[in-house]
């Protein structure tokens, strides 16, 4: 599997690895979904600092975690995305629903 899944003081971090495509980006969400049901968090942390490549599939798959997190009144933080990655993010608007935490230098 492609994320590491890690619950602490009502924070979910999804930590991902590789590249995030249709049928890894399914894999993933059934995690952070599955997950997210059974511990309830209030955050949800997607970090890509271990995805070096990711298509559309991966903004839905951001989208999606962002619609069910606001339905719960929770809220997303995307951190560790490469400049590729942050471009891609930026272009297509995420930044307007979802926390993006910048690296350092």
């Amino acid at each position: 599997m492609n994320v590491q899944l890690l619950y602490k003081d009502g924070v979910l971090t999804a930590k991902m690895s590789g590249e995030i495509d249709h049928h890894s980006a399914q894999e993933i969400r059934e995690a952070i979904d599955d997950t997210s049901q059974k511990v309830k968090p209030y955050c949800l942390r997607m970090d890509f600092s271990g995805v070096p490549f990711m298509d559309s599939s991966g903004i839905g798959l951001i989208l999606g975690r962002v619609r069910l997190y606001n339905f719960w009144k929770g809220h997303v933080v995307l951190c560790g995305l490469s400049p590729n990655l942050n471009k891609m993010v930026e272009l297509s608007g995420i930044g307007s629903v979802a926390s993006i935490e910048r690296r350092a230098g």
